[in-house]
């Protein structure tokens, strides 16, 4: 199974709406955890160990730029 990066979803407005209700009213650490276990257990529905590391490079990809955290460069 390759990591499907086109829209995928039938309705792609519906799910977020969703997902931001199911973080109403929780506190930064409560929504932290529910993310971690949102993304947990689609990992376990996924399955695939190739796909989701395919996964995980595509997020960090798109994402901002890692910060340097190197106090070399910071003398």
């Amino acid at each position: 199974m390759a990591l499907i990066l086109t829209p995928n979803l039938a309705a792609p407005d519906d799910f977020y709406e969703a997902l931001i209700a199911a973080h109403q009213d929780l506190d930064t650490a409560a929504s932290h955890a529910l993310n971690a276990r949102l993304v947990l257990l689609l990992a376990n529905h996924i399955g695939e160990l190739p796909v989701l590391l395919e996964a995980l490079q595509a997020a960090r990809d798109s994402g901002p730029a890692p910060k340097n955290n190197d106090l070399r460069d910071n003398a």
